[in-house]
């Protein structure tokens, strides 16, 4: 074939890997160093080893989703604390409360909703405001309406129950169509020179960009609050008292006196409230009595 000239020449110049000063010969292999290898690999799957959701599925699925534990992890990286928002908070919150769940997302047919790896369903606020909301009571601070000597401190609760009913008690008649689920107060030791307890209670809404509750809101121009923020999401909240949107079921299902009570509700659909718990009854109370509905199907008892 004779000598190369310039005519015969490849017209294309050689790949850009074989002249990388960051890249070793021999034997004829032409390869990338480990840490350049592993940069090109992290680019084209950046969920390998244990970031692989389906290994960190499996490997929370045989701690059975226990929530601190799954706390700690996220805030290992911020790889893994995406990893947690999208995927393992929601199969924490399946896991706890499946009936609740599908409450929130729209499922097909009611079927409950499958923990697929990588297709969980988005809701406001993130899964992780969700699971929180769960398993950790917000404590109280003290608000306009509702007067505290001190700041009350958030726990997580053992075993919680949220109700659909429950809820139902906590919305004005022309709200009665929306899904709303509240949880039992959870009972704190009275305060000093108080002669009742505390209860703090938290709930969820489904479907809350479309409510009833959110469109009253919106319609009388009632203000975000400035001070106070949603304990599970951190989005700001409307002052539920101040909007007036209180019933008197809410009272009776918490018996507790009318005045005695407050919650808000975030733009995101989180509640959360206080009141003030008598120790003895002097009367039975019904929550149920304006509505009377008690079918207690769609509650959920949510227990770690």
């Amino acid at each position: 074939m004779g000598e190369p000239t310039q005519e015969n020449l490849p017209s294309t110049p050689p790949s850009p890997m074989i002249i990388s000063p960051k890249t070793d010969s021999g034997l004829g292999h032409t390869y990338l160093r480990t840490p350049d290898r592993n940069k090109v690999y992290d680019r084209v799957n950046p969920n390998v080893g244990i970031f692989d959701e389906q290994v960190l599925a499996l490997v929370f699925r045989r701690l059975n989703w226990d929530p601190q534990t799954l706390c700690s992890a996220s805030c290992t990286s911020r790889r893994m604390r995406a990893v947690a928002e999208r995927i393992l908070f929601f199969e924490l919150c399946l896991s706890r409360a499946p009936r609740l769940v599908s409450s929130l997302v729209v499922v097909p047919n009611g079927s409950q909703p499958s923990g697929v790896v990588g297709s969980s369903p988005r809701i406001p606020g993130g899964w992780g405001a969700v699971a929180k909301l769960l398993l950790f009571c917000c404590g109280c601070v003290p608000s306009k309406f509702f007067s505290l000597p001190d700041v009350t401190k958030g726990h997580f609760t053992p075993v919680s129950r949220f109700s659909k009913t429950s809820g139902k008690s906590f919305l004005v008649r022309r709200c009665w169509g929306d899904k709303l689920y509240v949880s039992d107060p959870c009972e704190h030791a009275s305060p000093a020179g108080e002669d009742e307890d505390l209860g703090v209670y938290r709930g969820v809404f489904g479907g809350f960009m479309q409510s009833r509750t959110r469109a009253c809101l919106i319609g009388k121009n009632v203000q975000l609050e400035v001070r106070i923020r949603c304990p599970y999401c951190g989005a700001r909240v409307w002052s539920m008292t101040a909007a007036g949107l209180v019933p008197k079921s809410a009272s009776r299902r918490l018996g507790t006196h009318e005045d005695s009570l407050e919650y808000f509700v975030c733009v995101n659909g989180h509640l959360h409230g206080s009141c003030w718990l008598a120790r003895l009854s002097d009367e039975g109370s019904d929550g149920n009595s304006d509505h009377g509905d008690d079918d207690h199907a769609g509650d959920e008892t949510v227990a770690w």
